[in-house]
């Protein structure tokens, strides 16, 4: 293996074994952030949210400006597009129903959740689906591109990333400052092994830093469950996954930090550098919930579940699959690593997820959780 892709292989295994350990510790759901918002009003967990965003901003700026991170904006960011708000608007409702965002599932799922298991399987099943629809949404994210020559919005300004990040990380600093001396920031635990949130905020941010300087972007796993969802259609019918472009494409093409030669890879089922990238990312995470609840003996399968529940989880994995390709990409990738650099998809992925998230409460209670 050329030696560029053994140390992508091997950082993105050690990220999501420490990944999937640390969110399994405290509980860290990036769907409860948001839910809880519209549910209970509670902004307890979007603070954690809000803190893994400044340090992340603060830490891709420094990387940036060190040499650290070469890259940059990082590889499979697009041209802004009334596509990225679609998407998020329908992500936002598919994570409440699920139970867990793409990541989130994982590590529930590593811990036993069945619920976490069926969302999976729906992401499979609805990122194999977006395939039949592609040429289509992808003409529409064309036709509806809103900056055409930028990325991110110090690009779109004309400006230094410095000019615009360095002042909003500080406010967003002494802010947090503020909530931790008001106690806003913690609260107290009493599981065995508890790591508290805002620590699980910051070891994450740590990591997607690492992720940014080893492999040369933050943390993503979406378009694995592509490939993933299209190697079971290239089993069952093979002539038509052959004949849908989607799985032919190859968005990834760069060159990584510490190689000298450019990789590729798609959402088609082969083992290329999405696989290599993201294959290993979501092992390490599973693993890593499965070894935490492992060591404070609270690994169960947790198989008694409502009827509702479990389709829910089912249904909204399938529109969670479809709708990280259609933004593209997922929660984290926009949130832990878009936002930090002011990437204009990644804000309007944001802008459609607040709503769709809003929506997706409403269902919850309505038809789920009476």
């Amino acid at each position: 293996m050329e030696q560029g892709i053994l140390l992508i292989v091997l950082s993105s295994l050690a990220i999501g074994l420490v990944a999937g350990f640390v969110m399994h510790r405290a509980d860290f759901c990036v769907t409860a952030s948001f839910r809880d918002l519209f549910l209970f009003r509670d902004f307890f967990l979007l603070r954690q949210m809000i803190l893994l965003v400044v340090v992340s901003m603060a830490l891709f700026e420094f990387g940036r400006l060190s040499g650290l991170i070469t890259l940059y904006p990082f590889p499979l960011l697009g041209a802004p597009s009334l596509a990225n708000a679609a998407g998020g608007f329908l992500f936002g409702i598919g994570m409440v129903l699920a139970g867990g965002c793409v990541v989130g599932s994982l590590y529930k799922m590593g811990a036993g959740s069945l619920a976490s298991a069926l969302a999976f399987v729906g992401m499979l099943a609805g990122s194999a689906a977006y395939a039949e629809i592609h040429p289509q949404w992808s003409a529409f994210a064309q036709s509806t591109v809103l900056v055409k020559d930028a990325i991110t919005v110090p690009q779109w300004l004309g400006v230094s990333p410095s000019v615009l990040l360095l002042p909003l990380a500080t406010v967003g600093g002494l802010w947090l400052v503020r909530e931790f001396r008001s106690g806003r920031m913690d609260r107290p635990g009493f599981a065995a092994g508890h790591l508290a949130p805002w620590r699980a905020a910051v070891i994450l941010a740590l990591l997607g830093f690492a992720s940014y300087v080893l492999i040369g972007m933050p943390m993503g796993i979406t378009t694995s469950y592509s490939k993933l969802g299209a190697g079971i259609e290239s089993m069952i019918a093979p002539a038509h996954a052959g004949r849908l472009a989607y799985f032919s494409v190859q968005p990834l093409s760069y060159t990584p930090p510490f190689s000298g030669h450019a990789i590729q890879g798609g959402p088609g089922p082969g083992l290329d550098a999405i696989a290599a990238i993201q294959y290993p990312l979501i092992f390490g995470i599973i693993g890593g919930a499965m070894v935490s609840a492992l060591r404070v003996g609270e690994w169960r399968l947790q198989w008694r579940l409502p009827r509702r529940q479990m389709l829910s989880a089912l249904s909204g994995g399938l529109l969670l699959g479809l709708a990280a390709r259609m933004a593209p990409s997922c929660n984290v990738w926009h949130l832990w690593g878009g936002v930090p650099i002011l990437a204009l998809p990644s804000l309007l992925f944001l802008a459609g997820l607040l709503p769709g998230t809003w929506v997706g409460a409403r269902l919850l209670t309505r038809f789920v959780v009476r």
